[in-house]
């Protein structure tokens, strides 16, 4: 089938929105060392700041979705994209560590509100066999904004600092006015808006074994990529003492990978389905993550850089289209994002019981980073087993 220019329009926008998004989270991980040293504290103290914007993320999505099935995807994605604009740029100026986290838990809260919409409006405006793609290219945006934050720290952080490297929050506003011009609301939307649908309670009552595994599924995933990323910048200025140009370059590596992982995973799936394709993809982690975590030369740790995030955002390039292709039909702009989003909560202590470990461990965060990544990858490989699968099968919202 024939892509139209809207839809093309539509699959950019959102891939730009959590892009975007992405971005504005990443560039704390860079940051963490930076704001101990300003508000006199240690570093695992600031890691609090990514589990409470982690925490206040199924809030977002639960507001945000239930918004977005009711008022439509295109207006609340817009809403949604200008409040973690706002909260980002805000935290730039806060003048303690409690506003600090204050402003951090708010970009939570509107951070948690894109992925659900956004993802909703995608796969409701294309046609079924290019879910596997798009669902790669969609979820491929969260490292391509890691990417994103490792360049603009490698080039801007010497020279504005990570107060201005914050400000830099305030850029994702702009796309509103492309979604505004160029992006139509989801044709499933406007063709159900005037029908009756069931309750949202009603809906998860009636759904409440899927709705429980679809939590733990996304609490596993996301200490899957939480686990790999968040400290990672911090496991290679405070293991291996890089310089701020090492390890945005190591950044950037592994993020590519971890593009390139997540859209050959997500075309995958249209061949052997998307179970397989989770399942082949999260094995890969484990023969890596020696050469990850445990090499101490610039050119093996690239390696084990680009590898592990092929297979962290391999396994995670299919779910978009997964999770929306199993989510109930009445609350598919709410189930998705929520649920991922409450994986999100249930995991956001990942970051401060890594750094704990790693400082109870003579600054280890390589074992740190290793044992969740080998657990979590095992995990998944068994959870993904249980799940629907429901390829390519037509979207509707009633």
């Amino acid at each position: 089938m024939t892509w139209t220019k809207q839809q093309k329009q539509t699959v950019f926008a959102c891939y730009l929105g959590w892009t975007l998004d992405a971005f504005d989270f990443f560039l704390m991980v860079f940051m963490l060392k930076y704001v101990a040293e300003e508000f006199h504290v240690d570093k695992p103290t600031v890691t609090n700041a990514l589990m409470l914007t982690l925490a206040a993320r199924p809030i977002g999505a639960f507001i945000f979705g239930r918004l977005a099935d009711r008022f439509g995807r295109r207006p609340v994605l817009m809403a949604d994209i200008v409040l973690y604009s706002i909260f980002g740029f805000a935290s730039a100026f806060s003048p303690n560590l409690v506003v600090f986290f204050v402003l951090r838990t708010l970009f939570g809260v509107a951070m948690g509100g894109e992925w659900g919409v956004g993802s909703s409006l995608t796969m409701e405006s294309i046609p079924a066999n290019s879910r596997g793609l798009v669902s790669g290219l969609l979820q491929a945006g969260y490292p391509t904004g890691y990417l994103l934050a490792a360049v603009a720290n490698y080039f801007l952080f010497d020279h504005i600092g990570w107060r201005g490297m914050f400000m830099l929050s305030l850029v994702p506003a702009l796309l509103t006015l492309y979604v505004r011009r160029n992006v139509p609301e989801s044709p499933g939307w406007e063709e159900a808006r005037n029908q009756v649908k069931p309750g949202f309670v009603e809906t998860l009552a009636k759904e409440w074994k899927l709705s429980l595994y679809a939590i733990l599924l996304m609490t596993a995933f996301n200490f899957f990529s939480h686990g790999t990323q968040d400290l990672y910048p911090l496991f290679l200025q405070e293991q291996h003492k890089f310089d701020t140009h090492t390890v945005s370059t190591l950044a950037i590596i592994a993020n590519v990978g971890a593009i390139i992982g997540g859209l050959s995973a997500g075309m995958l799936s249209e061949k052997i389905g998307r179970r397989n394709a989770i399942t082949l993809a999260a094995l890969i982690a484990l023969p890596v993550i020696p050469l990850w975590a445990f090499s101490t030369d610039v050119a093996m740790l690239a390696v084990g850089a680009f590898l592990i995030q092929i297979s962290v955002q391999g396994a995670w390039g299919v779910i978009p289209a997964h999770l929306n292709e199993i989510a109930p039909n009445a609350v598919r702009a709410t189930f998705p994002g929520l649920v991922y989003q409450l994986g999100n909560l249930l995991a956001s202590r990942c970051g401060p019981i890594q750094a704990g470990y790693a400082k109870a461990h003579d600054n280890n965060f390589g074992m740190a980073l290793a044992l969740t990544a080998g657990i979590v990858a095992l995990v998944i490989a068994v959870l993904i087993r249980f799940s629907r699968e429901r390829r390519g099968e037509v979207m509707q919202t009633v």
